[in-house]
């Protein structure tokens, strides 16, 4: 699925996208509030500035991911694999979860 694909199902009504291969989507600035990309693969995905508020991101793939400046402000990240992704300004600090979650560094939050 390409980033404009999901950009236009999100803005109809659309906020299920899980288990979508959103690998190396373009989403700079995309606002995706609560959607749904449980197990989604967004290895290397653009999210730079995205709005992520409330998403539900259990199980995602982010390797490598650019979150630069994005929101994920109550978002849910259970078990979500951030290893390599740049989260820089991120809005991280007040995800609703991020039990068992691979971060950055590779390590894991438990």
């Amino acid at each position: 699925m390409k980033g404009r694909e999901i950009i236009r199902r999100y803005e109809s009504g659309d906020r299920s996208f899980t288990r979508s291969n959103l690998k190396k989507a373009k989403l700079k600035g995309a606002d995706l509030q609560d959607a749904d990309l449980s197990f989604a693969c967004l290895r290397l995905a653009d999210l730079r500035e995205a709005k992520l508020q409330r998403a539900t991101l259990v199980g995602a793939d982010l390797k490598g991911a650019d979150l630069e400046e994005a929101d994920l402000s109550q978002a849910n990240l259970r078990g979500a694999n951030l290893h390599k992704a740049e989260v820089s300004g991120t809005q991280l600090a007040q995800a609703e979860s991020l039990q068992w979650a691979i971060l950055p560094d590779g390590s894991k939050h438990e």
